[in-house]
């Protein structure tokens, strides 16, 4: 019983973290809704990467921005997986 009370807990510690960095994932209600996540989320991902790409031929600030172009491109990726996933019901 105590072990299911932990498990919950840390269920609902996690989820409030998501829920903080990923606020725009949670509000999809309808289809409309997650195509427009995922639209924005997209187009976020491919502005980022645009601008990375930019950056990332200045020779030193190089390595940094293509570290920093694998944290926004996976932040993109979560971020659509999360929206499909609360649509579906799946996290709530």
């Amino acid at each position: 019983m105590s072990i299911m009370i932990i498990s919950n807990q840390r269920k609902g510690i996690v989820m409030d973290i998501l829920k903080k960095i990923f606020p725009g994932a949670f509000g999809v209600k309808d289809v409309t809704g997650l195509i427009i996540r995922i639209v924005i989320y997209v187009v976020v991902g491919a502005i980022a990467g645009v601008l990375i790409g930019v950056l990332a031929k200045i020779p030193v600030v190089g390595i940094f921005a293509g570290v920093l172009g694998s944290i926004v491109e996976l932040y993109v990726l979560i971020g659509v997986i999360l929206s499909i996933l609360v649509f579906l019901k799946i996290v709530k």
